[in-house]
């Protein structure tokens, strides 16, 4: 029992001290005594090649000296001669070191395994955890100093040591190792590694709860991923040697900016520091336009790699499946409204001229010859929308398909499922540049009439569905545009095979019923494939709701479809199954589909379904529970990660982050906070980041993986864009994110005379009839100058935004007729700056962002041409003026 208890203050000792192994003397023999010589307390390296100052000889002479006192005190009594116990000897900071006949043995130089000076240990630790190459140790000798004021540096004897400099020690030590992890690989740490003590876990918590520099690294690697903890040695004497309060932080920053240029390699994170100095030649300040550049061309790279020439090769539009109607067979799909309300444009920089126009339906205003934009008008409230896929460098002309409602007071329920007719709209505008725009007006191409009701979404294939306009196809054929999944009300999603305009044109010019051609190409079209939630054994009758959100693999052979339904669940189909389950084969030719994957993502309606563009096995969906998850679709029995905050319209992923842009609804906002958010997925653990505050709710959103960009349509009819900034770091670390939101346009609602004229002093009536409102109210748009953004804070539009921002006034007791329902940023490179929106009112407005597009367009669109023209022998992207077939006359 003494023995045991002589042993047991010996052995927390040695566990405060943080000893163990075989060569440690059990009595602390390490403990050097008060009156020692400083030279014989001095610790020596362990088995260090660098080590300096000892022979081979005196290591051989003390081990051995070591051994024979260990055997005296394996004899001795386990209490000391002059009464004293072990523990009160210990209390004391002197050992017993008395041997058996009382004779006191002669100081002896410490074990091997002392402690290292503080330089040693920084280097030893360096060079085998991180690899650096031989400039390393030149910057660790300027973080200590100077190498020859390091090696004399010594353990205080007594004295508390200073709280603050062993923090910013610990801090820029673990700085220091991270910013060298994300320039090298260190191999995995070894079994032998020291854990964390509870006082240095202490320490890390505290940092940890500081703000993260922005040189952070997030490998799947845990060795890449282990945290550079210095032993408790080197802290203490970090303490005694800081000299000043400054932060080392700061000091090291051009070190660690130069060790990134020795090192060559940048990290595949790309968590290199780009020069952010100075204004871009469009007038954003270059730390603004930095991330536009890296997420351009990351863009550029992944498609080469997730898209496709060609996919889906037996879906080519038939003529036999396009039935052009007459004047009365096209009456019941058309849209009610004939005319559009009254509008006038306002351009900042050009003198108003105060014209009010009024465009009959299907009809479009004149590009404007400076500014490029585009105005048509298409007959009802617009919500559904989007741009038509085309290869990069084809130089082809853009359409844009879109759904609106046959009158501007129809309502749907969103609770039963419902048909009726319903016009899907296919419009051409041209081929568009980010210099120039199409000197034609923009037209209506054709239109598919159907009769299973309202449309909530549709989407167009990624890639691999566009072909040559000109490609050569015998009849019944047709050259094919694009595959688009339209979702309805009635709980079906169709798939239908869109033909190049032209080549419906040559096929229908005789194809008539009752001897009258509409003077639009209308046509009922027989789908390609019906995709329905259920089973063969089910009914036909969904038993989900209406499909609200769909959402087209973004990786080739994009062949999975995923769609949200009312009643929360999502479905995800298999285009190209060839089961029996999953597929029948209708009497018509088209297939039935049903899907091979279904899961309850939410409690209610599932809004809005978005995939990752970067890897396919993540999807992201907003419900009307307030609630937005992260799935695996590898696994779905819980989501990745589940955040209840407030009612979300629409999600946007963009390509290179981990995260989601969110559309807002106020209904449940806090006050200051509507508008649009980004959401980390969960994996990196930043806060939510406010990317522009709105007064109403935010109907739609849409993202550019060119221009690292997102815009917003809302409630109050302003359409505002904002450069993202470089997401995958913390974005609590960007700083004024005003500046990197702008307006497009603003749309307001004014009171007019009956006359046509302004009158300012009248007031909007509170009616929320169409009727009414269109006879004495006007639309204004007043459109920002988007071809530089030089004084941008100063300039009109950037002061009215902000005043709209904090004192905007929302009257919803009255129709709102300049509300922005639909945002669809043109994901080609030909368009990538291209913008179109549309909303209550029924216009369709496409803007160019000419200051953001035009570096990218001089970099990356000459060598996809090239590219282009090699692939397809050098033919244009669409037919020359002369081979173009004109689309009907109006």
């Amino acid at each position: 029992m003494a023995s045991s208890a002589a042993r047991g203050p010996r052995c927390r000792e040695r566990g405060r001290r943080g000893r163990s192994g075989r060569g440690s003397a059990p009595d602390g023999r390490g403990r050097a005594r008060e009156g020692e010589p400083r030279a014989l307390r001095e610790p020596s390296p362990l088995r260090d090649p660098d080590a300096l100052g000892r022979s081979d000889e005196g290591a051989e002479a003390t081990e051995s000296q070591n051994k024979t006192v260990r055997n005296q005190k394996a004899r001795s009594s386990p209490s000391d001669p002059n009464g004293r116990g072990p523990a009160e000897t210990e209390a004391q900071g002197e050992p017993s070191r008395t041997a058996e006949n009382g004779s006191v043995p002669p100081p002896k130089a410490p074990g091997k395994r002392g402690r290292k000076p503080k330089t040693e240990m920084l280097l030893l630790k360096l060079s085998q955890d991180l690899e650096c190459p031989a400039s390393e140790p030149i910057c660790v000798q300027k973080m200590l100093g100077s190498s020859e004021a390091a090696e004399g540096l010594e353990t205080p004897a007594v004295g508390r040591p200073k709280r603050r400099a062993a923090k910013v020690a610990l801090l820029y030590l673990q700085e220091l190792a991270e910013e060298l992890t994300s320039v090298y690989q260190p191999p995995a740490p070894t079994e032998g590694a020291q854990e964390p003590e509870p006082e240095l876990e202490r320490v890390q918590k505290k940092r940890r709860s500081r703000k993260r520099k922005e040189e952070e690294t997030d490998s799947d690697d845990p060795a890449r991923d282990a945290d550079f903890v210095p032993s408790k040695e080197v802290l203490l004497q970090a303490e005694e040697e800081e000299g000043s309060d400054a932060p080392l932080s700061e000091v090291s920053e051009p070190e660690l900016e130069a060790l990134r240029g020795h090192g060559g390699k940048v990290s595949s994170a790309g968590r290199s520091k780009p020069q952010c100095r100075g204004l871009a030649p469009n007038g954003f300040h270059n730390s603004i336009m930095a991330p536009v550049e890296k997420c351009s061309s990351l863009t550029c790279s992944l498609r080469d790699q997730k898209y496709s020439q060609w996919e889906f090769p037996d879906w080519i539009p038939l003529a036999q499946q396009w039935t052009c109607l007459s004047e009365s067979e096209a009456a019941p799909y058309l849209p009610a409204e004939e005319k559009s309300p009254l509008f006038s444009i306002q351009r900042e920089g050009i003198e108003d001229d105060g014209v009010l126009y009024r465009v009959n339906r299907f009809n479009s205003l004149q590009p404007h010859e400076e500014r490029l934009d585009v105005s048509f008008f298409v007959g009802g409230p617009v919500w559904a929308m989007e741009w038509c896929p085309s290869p990069e460098g084809s130089a082809a002309p853009q359409y844009v398909a879109l759904y609106c409602h046959g009158s501007m007071e129809e309502t749907h329920s969103v609770a039963g499922l419902h048909g009726g007719p319903a016009l899907l709209q296919l419009w051409g505008l041209g081929t568009l540049q980010h210099e120039q725009g199409s000197a034609d007006k923009a037209e209506l191409a054709y239109a598919i009439a159907a009769n299973h009701g309202c449309v909530w979404d549709m989407k167009f294939c990624p890639s691999g569905a566009w072909e040559l306009p000109t490609t050569a196809r015998k009849h019944p054929q047709m050259s094919r545009l694009g595959l688009l999944a339209v979702a309805f009300s009635d709980g079906k999603v169709l798939l239908y095979s869109l033909p190049h305009p032209e080549a419906l044109q040559r096929s229908k010019r005789t194809q008539v019923k009752d001897g009258s051609f509409h003077k639009h190409v209308i046509c009922k079209v027989q789908c390609i494939a019906t995709l329905q939630v259920g089973s063969i054994q089910a009914g036909n009758a969904s038993e989900c709701g209406q499909c609200f959100s769909l959402s087209w693999m973004p990786s080739k052979p994009h062949h999975h479809l995923a769609a949200g339904f009312y009643d929360g669940t999502v479905a995800v189909w298999n285009l190209l199954t060839k089961s029996l389950l999953q597929c029948v084969h209708q009497p018509d030719g088209s297939l039935k589909l049903y899907p091979f994957q279904c899961f309850l993502a939410h409690d209610h309606a599932v809004r809005s379904i978005e995939w990752c563009k970067a890897d396919s096995n993540f999807l992201v969906t907003a419900g009307s529970d307030r609630k937005i998850k992260f799935w695996d679709l590898r696994r779905l029995y819980e989501p990745i990660n589940s955040i209840k905050r407030f009612l979300s319209t629409e999600v946007a992923w963009l390509l290179p982050y981990n995260g989601v842009t969110v559309a807002q609804d106020n209904c449940y906002a806090s006050y200051g906070l509507c508008g649009i958010h980004y959401i980390d997925a969960g994996y990196l653990g930043f806060k939510a980041y406010f990317v522009a505050p709105r007064k109403g709710t935010v109907w739609s959103i849409s993202g550019s993986d060119w221009l690292n960009t997102v815009a917003a349509g809302d409630i109050t009819g302003e359409l505002v864009a904002a450069v993202l900034p470089d997401l995958a770091v913390n974005p609590l670390n960007v700083k004024r994110s005003s500046d990197r939101r702008f307006p497009v346009y603003k749309a307001d609602l004014l009171p007019c005379s009956p006359t046509g004229s302004e009158g300012g002093e009248q007031a909007l009536p509170k009616t929320r009839l169409y009727s009414e409102m269109v006879t004495k109210s006007y639309i204004r748009f007043r459109d920002t100058d988007l071809r530089s953004f030089k004084n941008f804070p100063s300039r009109e539009p950037m002061r009215r935004m902000h005043t709209q921002e904090v004192k905007a006034e929302l009257s919803l007791d009255r129709l709102q007729l300049e509300s922005l329902h639909k945002v669809r940023f043109s994901p080609n490179l030909d368009s990538h700056g291209w913008l179109v929106s549309g909303g209550q009112a029924g216009i369709v407005r496409a803007h160019c962002l000419v200051g953001l597009a035009s570096g990218i367009g001089c970099q990356l669109l000459p060598e996809r041409r090239a590219r282009f023209g090699s692939l397809y022998g050098d033919k244009p992207g669409s037919p020359s003026p002369a081979e173009r077939s004109p689309l009907p006359a109006e």
